[in-house]
């Protein structure tokens, strides 16, 4: 099923950083960009780093299946061989992940693959992905 791509505007402290992060490391496309902000293809979605030096990362932590998710946090639901890919290019990059790439709710209707990682202004990030994509809002 299609669905329209949604929009996020986040903080960043550096948009060098966020340039090298999300376009070099995480492989998102740029779009328009200015002085203030950049527009990046996020896995088909708009999402917009903007200038906000000491705005930037997460301020609580919820327990989830027996880890410490940070909120609040964004990311995509990926094909379960592209969030492979992403894993393992993150490792090798020597990312620091919050939560290492993992199964979350084996077992369960709405077992997923998960990852969550900060970019450099401490935005947190979840990266999942589904054996069974209809599963996404199993309950």
């Amino acid at each position: 099923m299609s669905r329209p791509p949604f929009h996020l505007a986040f903080p960043v402290h550096d948009l060098d950083q966020a340039r090298a992060f999300y376009g070099g490391l995480l492989g998102c496309a740029e779009g328009r960009s200015c002085a203030e902000w950049i527009d990046f293809d996020f896995f088909g979605h708009q999402i917009v780093a903007h200038l906000a030096p000491g705005r930037g990362g997460d301020a609580a932590i919820n327990h989830v299946d027996g880890h410490g998710v940070p909120v609040p946090h964004f990311g995509a639901v990926l094909a379960m061989a592209e969030w492979r890919i992403l894993a393992a290019r993150l490792q090798a990059a020597g990312v620091e992940f919050a939560i290492p790439p993992t199964i979350r709710f084996a077992g369960q209707p709405g077992e997923q693959a998960t990852m969550f990682f900060r970019d450099p202004s401490g935005n947190a990030i979840e990266m999942k992905a589904f054996e069974d994509p209809g599963n996404l809002f199993a309950s």
